[in-house]
This record gives structure tokens, sequence and C-alpha cells, in this order.
């Protein structure tokens, strides 16, 4: 079944919530191919990121009756679920995180893989240990609490209104602290 680019995440959702099997069904045919792929850049294991799209979709199914539409787009509560379980099970499973550029950047927003289909010029960073060398060095011309501000967001997997709290800093700061990060950090790979 081709990917529809018109897929409405809203009333998935909504019909999960419902206990409409089908929906839940839907989505996945729409999403697990993305999500597989975000989960395995952050993983590095088909298994164990087969398992925590399932995982997700699980918890998806479960807590659909929780999305609200004035926090977020649909497909991006649905994209964070699915990288805080990829986050978890990275951390529980003691490896190393790699901040991807491309990732980081898609994510800009909480607007998660907004434009999946769109290519990113920042894609060989994820296998290129030279390139990830430069994108720490990048990080390192942040200054401090806008680095922990991208740090927190896309490698802990915090929301920003969790940073804005762990911070002492008002919501809108963080927002803009993030975006203008990010673009520094592109600006800085290029």
């Amino acid at each position: 079944m081709p990917l529809s680019t018109t897929f409405d995440y809203e009333a998935a959702l909504e019909s999960c919530a419902e206990g409409n099997r089908q929906a839940l069904m839907q989505l996945y045919e729409q999403e697990s191919p993305r999500l597989l792929t975000v989960v395995m850049r952050i993983l590095k294991n088909r298994q164990l990121s087969e398992d925590v799209v399932h995982d997700a979709f699980i918890k998806i199914w479960k807590h659909s009756n929780t999305y609200h539409k004035d926090l977020g787009s649909a497909r991006g509560w649905v994209y964070t679920i699915t990288r805080n379980l990829a986050l978890n099970a990275l951390k529980y499973s003691h490896r190393q995180v790699l901040a991807e550029p491309d990732f980081l950047l898609d994510l800009c927003d909480n607007n998660v893989l907004a434009s999946a289909e769109q290519p990113d010029d920042l894609g060989e960073l994820a296998n290129d240990p030279l390139a990830q060398a430069s994108l720490q060095t990048c990080l390192e011309y942040l200054e401090p609490e806008r680095k922990l501000c991208v740090l927190h967001a896309y490698v802990d997997g915090y929301t920003q209104q969790e940073i804005a709290k762990l911070l002492d800093k008002p919501l809108g700061t963080v927002k803009s602290w993030i975006k203008r990060s990010l673009s520094a950090l592109k600006e800085c790979l290029q």
C-alpha cells in the first residue's frame, strides 16, 4: 500500500481512542517504515528497532486518548512516543547516543519529520565519524545553556516545556534557543 501524503493523523488517533483497530492498522501502514528508520538511526540494531516500533504502536493504541491537538501535531506526537521509547532502549542497553544532525534538524519546532520524504543535506553525517566529530566541535561553539537545551531535547528526550522547567527559563526562550541553535549547527556543519 503506497504511503499517503494526505493522511489524517488526528482522525486516526481519535479513531484509535474510540477503539477502532482499523485506524491503528492504517496508522501503522502509513508510518511504520519511517518510524523504523528513525529508530534504527538511534539504536543501530534492526531487531531491537522493530521491537521498539512495535511497543510504540501498543503505547499509541493505549494512550491515543491523551493526545490533544493544541499541544502539537498528531504525527509529531506519534514520533515523539517512538523516539522516547528508542532513547529509553538505548539508555538501558548502555549504548552511546549519537546526536545525528539530520535527525536534530528534522525535529526542529516539534514538527517531527514533517518532511520525511525530503532528503537532508546532512544525511551522510550519521555514518561518518569525521562528520560526527565536526558536530561535536560545532556543539562546543554554542553557549552552554543553548547547548544544554539541544542535548536535553534531542538526546535526553525532554519536551521543550520540561526543559524550560528544568532550566527555570520561559518556554518561549527555550524554543527560541533550540531553533537558533539548530540553525547555528546546520550553518557550522556546512
